[in-house]
């Protein structure tokens, strides 16, 4: 009789899943569908000029690359409250496990993103669900208290009831209302619903959202409705931001959009004006001496110092709450100004120019060897373009089947920097657009720079930049 301790196994089971020990125990082992080999992961071209899977995951990559990069006037201040639909629509299982709880996870990964891209700016979250407006987290620059509510409404809360925008917007007027002139103040909204249960008239709403200068934009779940393409339209100078999202990974793409900061257009937002900020330094007391922190009121060791009235803060950015400064750290400020001189897109390299560099600059990958004839028809030269002809039956044969072509995408797998030259993968090009903002080749050149640098303005005149030591 077998051990009590091993499970009993048939013959014929032992035959087909493993083999019986010497004493007598079955050692299992793997079973068929454990080794399977994503082959559709890998599908090389084929005879018909088919294009690879890894190859149109990079152009999904670059397309979110190829954007303009013209630098723009923009609020690298901001105040925007994040209003998420919660009502009865939410539990339509369009998207999987369903509405409600796919926007809830965007949303707990765009407040993280939404800090990182902006982190001297403020974010607040309501709530639309019985026909009212519910206050999910106040308007401020702490990322943890508005993660750490979004998760609690995901665990005790679900969607129910009617949305009304008009509640919501006007929850949103009150909490923006406040907010000082010089920074930016928008709305998102994320609505499944395909109407609005509203107490009153919600035209007289936006024209109050107009005039409190108020940029409203929306992303949609389901179809596309009237009064909110007339919302976004009126509130963004005729300019409408309204989107209707197709699958998920098309909400998340709509959801992250809003991390960049809009064009400031209109004449009252262009004029210049200066804002005085603090600059506080980090003490620790010693073991003995605790005191409370102005912001949370709870004990504390270590904070920082308001260099104007001298309040101590747990945490930066914050607007000091006895004296209302800004309290900022200098790499806070450093990571705002990307969205002011964004990274020129890394253009392609041709198979003519990829023989001057056999890995990536900056994590040392490999790149693809070429073809011989195709490499060795022109010389490398940085910035000029592909003219180099290969044999004559590869170009036939090209003819014959041509391939077709993913914008963006570059043969040899390199791109190019268009300042420093240096050649990347596709990897660190989106993680240089994405996420540093720089390029590694133009932070690592040690060439001193050029003494007579000028800068353009829209006037058409040149003004010199002075760079202070």
């Amino acid at each position: 009789m077998a051990d009590s301790d091993g499970e009993y196994a048939s013959d014929d089971e032992l035959k087909r899943n493993g083999k019986r020990t010497a004493d007598g125990r079955s050692k299992q082992t793997k079973a068929s569908w454990e080794d399977v080999k994503r082959s559709w992961d890998t599908v090389l071209e084929t005879a018909d000029s088919g294009l690879s899977i890894a190859e149109i995951r990079e152009a999904e990559k670059r397309r979110r690359l190829l954007r303009d990069t013209t630098p723009l006037q923009r609020g690298i201040i901001r105040h925007l409250m994040l209003v998420l639909d919660m009502s009865f629509a939410m539990a339509d299982k369009d998207l999987l496990p369903n509405r409600y709880r796919v926007v809830l996870n965007n949303a707990i990964g765009f407040v993280r993103e939404y800090f990182e891209q902006n982190p001297i700016s403020q974010l607040g979250i309501v709530g639309m669900r019985d026909g009212i407006a519910v206050r999910i987290s106040d308007l401020s620059g702490n990322p943890a208290e508005h993660i750490e509510k979004l998760m609690q409404w995901s665990e005790q809360q679900d969607p129910q009831g009617n949305p009304s925008l008009q509640n919501a917007l006007q929850m949103c007027r009150g909490a923006l209302y406040q907010t000082p002139s010089h920074a930016t103040r928008e709305v998102l909204i994320i609505y499944g619903a395909l109407a609005s249960i509203d107490p009153g008239d919600i035209h007289d709403t936006i024209k109050d959202l107009v005039a409190d200068r108020i940029r409203v934009s929306v992303v949609g779940l389901a179809g596309q409705v009237a009064i909110c393409a007339e919302l976004c339209k009126r509130t963004n100078n005729h300019d409408g931001n309204y989107s209707v999202a197709i699958d998920e990974v098309h909400l998340k793409e709509l959801f992250f959009a809003a991390t960049t900061p809009p064009v400031t257009r209109t004449p009252e937002q262009n004029t210049a004006s200066l804002l005085m900020m603090g600059f506080p330094s980090r003490t620790l007391a010693p073991k003995d001496h605790v005191s409370f922190c102005a912001c949370h009121a709870k004990p504390t060791r270590e904070g920082y110092t308001c260099p104007r009235c001298g309040i101590k803060v747990c945490r930066l950015p914050i607007d000091c709450p006895i004296c209302k400064l800004t309290l900022i750290q200098s790499t806070h400020l450093a990571r705002s100004y990307h969205h002011l001189f964004p990274l020129k897109v890394f253009v392609e390299v041709p198979w003519s120019q990829a023989s001057r560099s056999t890995a990536c600059y900056s994590c040392l990958t490999p790149f693809p060897a070429g073809p011989r004839d195709t490499v060795a028809a022109a010389p490398a030269v940085l910035g000029g373009r592909a003219g180099a002809k290969g044999g004559g039956k590869q170009q036939d044969g090209d003819q014959k089947n041509p391939k077709p072509e993913l914008k963006g995408v570059s043969e040899s797998g390199r791109y190019a920097c268009q300042v420093c030259g240096n050649h990347f993968c596709i990897d660190c090009d989106v993680f240089a657009h994405e996420t540093i903002h720089n390029c590694p080749g133009c932070q690592s050149d040690t060439r001193e720079p050029e003494k007579d640098t000028a800068v353009a303005v829209p006037d058409g005149g040149v003004t010199p930049m002075v760079v202070d030591s």
